[in-house]
């Protein structure tokens, strides 16, 4: 029988109503293996293609044949503005079913969530956080809401792939099967999966099945993709004298426009293109997000036009947050959206027309989650990427002459193009921050056990996999030492003194890491969330607008403000960039190749030209080290962030004295400058030389470093922060591949 004969009825008069001729390739294959095998199942499709029916449909089926007794699916999603998203498209099909579907989350009323604690039932979604949050504080619950759980559906999985809070998912979903005493298949899906069998065994770890991962023709994918590229302190409205008779090309500057007083041109060019449309302009921080806003306004406010411009970024408050998101789901709506990685996943926002990247991501599978947001209704995507630099000093240095970020842009799309390269899993670390965390989120909800009973429910999750019981022994006798547990007379654990003042924050359920937030109001608004508040007088930045301070409560961490006119820098934390070693590799070639790149626009393509021209003048594509002048070297190795950091560490404790090393200046991850007092054959002796010898990861780590890396790194015993670094972090591997590969032939 065929996929969609069947489906359930009510599925099938869903398909006709919405005037569907024929099943998509995904929905069959998805059908086919959710119905015919027992395994877990990975969906990997491009964006919009229509994965989430095609997992559901014949999930609802199994369902609808077999209803189960408590709650049947649990659907994870990294976002709440997806759950908000697919809430409205389940409940819709759902709905004529008698198929309750309930959100879970921290913008969610507690009335919805007692109503499914009262009568288990139906689909939850739910987030990672909120997901811990249940099994801490509804513990006891979990075997009556899901012990005939038949599904766990995690969405948008490659967002979970290389990260804590990926391994957090996996820990609680094995916890929640232990607990609720059930077996749930997993349903993984993901527009963006590089290496779908290492993608399919990360899914299937702990449950004990395989996975299956459908083969079908998916189509083609059609981008429409422009890359620019502009001078940030280049006068805005001036033109080269050798463009002055150009046509008007997508690459020109604005030629009619009124631009704020030193205005970015490439803000210009985006406020210029974004008229008339609806758009979204992503960029890689929040700081860099709410500048890009403000100028945005301000650019229409000095043209007379009405404010076209929103802004979604993840310390904005709920409100602002799914304002935006109704905006962009109206097709008649014709604002744009200055947005970080909160609008990247799997949110329909409607006939989006396109989408502005400023600068490059730092990740490929990045860059194609948010070139898929557009496209959606059967047009092809469209990006327009906009990279920028400042003029180098007269004095530069050789790496300071490259503009990385337009390098690093074309290295990410031909990477996808050339090979359907996406980032993979990484299964290799020791993540003992997430070790802490899952410790006292067990004993927080299971109440006292012993050392032995403790250890048997934690440490067989998954992702500890490399952790030793030796290791467990350490952090527990630490973590007894520190009041974070404590003995009670029986000789049992609990949670300790300290541990209760961790635990007991909101703040606990999340494993990423996060700054000391300041909640911001004006009069009863919630505007979102600021790190480091400003005195009294001086201005902040948040939601696209610049606000007066008016006054600072330490005690309850929130900033009272009045609107006013001006621009300020904005400040969330740091942003760290994961850049992946294929990358960087690819960055080389786009420096040592001759091929012309279709998508480049005048400007662009003129500065890569330059680019070339330094590069090969400077040999930075022959060779890794370059001679400056003098004792002045750099160092090209062409590694991703981890082995760069390892590469660094062991240039300096490994080779350092022997070479002479002095004044390292790290470029992360694209250079490193030193002087030294040997030559270049003599560099390349030394470190194959040094690298060829046995030496311990530990030796990488400085004297007396504590290198704190994870949000719980700080009450985890220090050398198990040093060994986890050590083993787990740094890409030592990665790192003497490259060095034995110098001064060959």
């Amino acid at each position: 029988m065929d996929v969609f004969n069947r489906y359930a009825p009510y599925i099938q008069d869903y398909i006709y109503r919405s005037g569907w001729t024929t099943l998509r390739a995904v929905q069959n294959a998805a059908g086919d293996a959710i119905f015919n095998t027992d395994e877990n199942v990975l969906l990997t499709a491009s964006t919009a293609s229509g994965k989430t029916e095609a997992a559901f449909f014949p999930i609802l089926t199994l369902m609808d044949e077999d209803p189960p007794g408590s709650v049947g699916v649990v659907y994870i999603a990294p976002l709440k503005a997806l759950i908000n998203d697919q809430f409205g498209r389940l409940n819709d099909l759902c709905d004529e079913a008698g198929i309750p579907v309930t959100r879970w989350h921290g913008d969610v009323p507690q009335t919805q969530k007692r109503r499914l604690m009262k009568t288990p039932r139906g689909i939850l979604q739910i987030t990672p956080e909120s997901l811990e949050s249940l099994l801490i504080n509804k513990h006891m619950e979990i075997p009556s809401l899901f012990w005939d759980l038949r599904f766990i559906v995690v969405d948008e999985i490659h967002a979970l792939l290389r990260g804590d809070r990926g391994l957090q998912t996996f820990c609680l979903i094995e916890r929640l099967c232990r607990l609720a005493g059930c077996r749930p298949r997993r349903i993984g899906l993901s527009a963006t999966i590089g290496d779908p069998e290492l993608a399919g065994q990360f899914l299937a770890a702990g449950s004990g099945k395989g996975t299956v991962i459908p083969r079908f023709d998916g189509g083609k994918d059609v981008w429409r993709l422009s890359m620019e590229h502009f001078y940030t302190d280049q006068k805005t409205g001036e033109k080269d004298e050798s463009e002055a008779d150009e046509p008007e090309a997508p690459g020109a500057e604005p030629p009619s426009d009124t631009a704020p007083a030193n205005a970015d041109p490439g803000i210009g060019y985006i406020f210029e293109h974004t008229r008339g449309k609806k758009c979204l302009v992503f960029t890689n921080s929040r700081e860099e997000c709410e500048s890009v806003c403000q100028l945005l306004r301000r650019y229409c406010e000095i043209n007379r036009e009405p404010d076209r411009f929103l802004i979604h970024h993840g310390n904005l408050s709920a409100a602002y947050r799914e304002s935006a998101e109704e905006e962009m789901k109206d097709d008649d709506s014709l604002m744009s959206v200055c947005a970080t990685a909160t609008l990247e996943l799997g949110i329909d926002i409607g006939r989006l027309e396109r989408a502005f990247q400023i600068d490059a991501p730092f990740t490929v599978s990045g860059f194609l989650q948010r070139m898929g947001r557009t496209g959606r209704r059967g047009d092809p995507a469209e990006m327009w990427f906009v990279m920028r630099e400042a003029h180098s000093e007269p004095r530069a240095m050789l790496p300071d002459l490259i503009p990385w970020y337009l390098v690093q842009g074309i290295a990410l799309v031909q990477l996808y193009i050339e090979e359907r390269f996406v980032e993979p899993p990484r299964t290799d670390r020791l993540p003992f921050s997430l070790l802490y965390h899952q410790t006292m989120s067990t004993l927080a909800s299971c109440g006292e056990m012993t050392a032995s009973e403790l250890a048997s429910r934690v440490l067989p999750l998954s992702p500890f996999h490399r952790i030793t019981q030796e290791d467990y022994r350490a952090l527990l006798r630490h973590l007894i030492q520190t009041d974070h547990v404590s003995r009670t007379e029986n000789g049992g654990l609990i949670v300790g003194m300290a541990g209760e003042r961790v635990v007991n924050n909101y703040k606990f359920y999340a494993v990423f890491q996060e700054n000391l937030e300041y909640t911001v109001r004006t009069r009863s608004e919630q505007l979102g969330t600021i790190v480091k508040p400003p005195p009294v007088g001086e201005k902040i930045a948040i939601a696209g607008r610049v606000w007066a301070v008016d006054e600072v409560d330490h005690k309850r961490r929130e900033v009272q403000c009045t609107l006013v006119k001006g621009l300020v820098p904005a400040y969330f934390g740091n942003v760290a960039g994961d850049v992946h070693t294929r990358i960087l590799e690819r960055m080389r070639l786009v420096l040592a190749e001759d091929r012309i790149y279709p998508y480049l626009m005048i400007h662009a393509a003129a500065r890569l030209a330059e680019a070339r021209a330094t590069a090969r003048s400077g040999g930075v594509t022959e060779r890794p080290l370059v001679h400056l002048g003098g004792k002045m070297w750099a160092l090209f190795p062409w590694l991703g962030s981890y082995a760069f950091i390892a590469l660094e560490r062991f240039l300096k404790l490994k080779c350092g004295e022997r070479l002479g090393l002095k004044g390292m200046n790290p470029s992360r991850p694209y250079s490193l400058t030193f002087t030294m007092k040997t030559g270049e054959a003599e560099f390349y002796e030394i470190v194959r030389e040094e690298a060829q010898k046995p030496f311990d990861p530990l030796d990488l780590v400085y004297p007396k470093e504590n290198p704190v890396f994870d949000k719980y790194d700080e009450y985890v015993p220090e050398e198990l922060i040093r060994k986890g670094f050590a083993y787990g972090i740094l890409d030592i591997e990665g790192m003497k591949e490259r060095i034995l590969s110098w001064g060959v032939g």
